[in-house]
């Protein structure tokens, strides 16, 4: 598997394929969330579940082929004795928030599709709330990825 990412990348950064591709599935899953959501708004609730459906699953792809075998090879060795340089730092937090944000997402998107056999005390019926959370903290998670890209392998010499 360390060979996927040795790969060259694709996006004309220092990065190799792994990150580059991680980079352009997670935009693409958060452009999809966000359409996802202004169907929700416009209530075409629907076509809303199946894009957002499309959005986890491309995440989920995403952060279980690339962004784990990553963190678990490259960052995880390093610690704690590298915790205080900022490539480490910003990675782990990175990877700490997006493993809260992936596994609320995960359980929604089971719970809104009734997938699985979820305890009664799981369960929930205020989708709203849930959608909005999970939304606003897989935007923040997003937003702290690309820092992790940029001053990873854009300013880190």
């Amino acid at each position: 598997m360390t060979d996927f990412y040795m790969l060259p990348g694709f996006l004309g950064t220092r990065a190799t394929f792994g990150p580059d591709l991680a980079l352009v599935l997670i935009l693409f899953s958060s452009t999809l969330f966000t359409i996802g959501w202004q169907l929700a708004v416009h209530k075409h609730y629907v076509i809303h579940r199946w894009v957002q459906t499309s959005a986890a699953t491309i995440n989920a792809l995403a952060v279980l082929v690339i962004m784990v075998g990553s963190f678990w090879g490259f960052v995880l060795p390093s610690l704690p004795g590298k915790i205080a340089e900022p490539v480490t730092s910003i990675t782990t937090f990175h990877a700490f928030i997006g493993t809260i944000t992936f596994l609320l997402g995960v359980f929604i998107v089971m719970r809104a599709n009734k997938l699985g056999v979820i305890p009664k005390r799981w369960r929930f019926n205020n989708y709203k709330l849930f959608m909005r959370t999970s939304y606003s903290l897989y935007m923040f998670t997003t937003l702290v990825g690309i820092a992790v890209y940029v001053v990873t392998y854009m300013l880190v010499m």
